[in-house]
């Protein structure tokens, strides 16, 4: 029996539709390093955590490109990382 490209899209190895998983460790401290780089807005804790951010979100997004469990998070991780490098290349102007 061959996998149609829903199953490849949305099934992981298991048959189990995956959309949506519990985060892992550097999604949970990416989300709350941006939230704190977004409420402090200068000084050396902002660069800090504005770096601790995009460090833990794209190692998940890169984890979520290269390991994700299905076509659809591999694919969210690639947004992701696209999202990622973006807002780093254009806050520099």
């Amino acid at each position: 029996m061959e996998n149609s490209l829903f199953d490849k899209t949305f099934r992981d190895s298991q048959g189990n539709i995956v959309i949506a998983q519990p985060p892992n460790l550097p999604l949970l401290f990416g989300i709350t390093a941006a939230v704190l780089s977004l409420m402090v807005k200068s000084g050396n804790i902002h660069i800090g955590v504005d770096a601790i951010a995009f460090g833990c979100l794209f190692t998940w997004a890169w984890q979520e490109l290269f390991e994700g469990v299905n076509y659809f998070r591999r694919g969210l991780g690639l947004l992701v990382l696209i999202g990622v490098i973006a807002s780093r290349f254009f806050n520099n102007f």
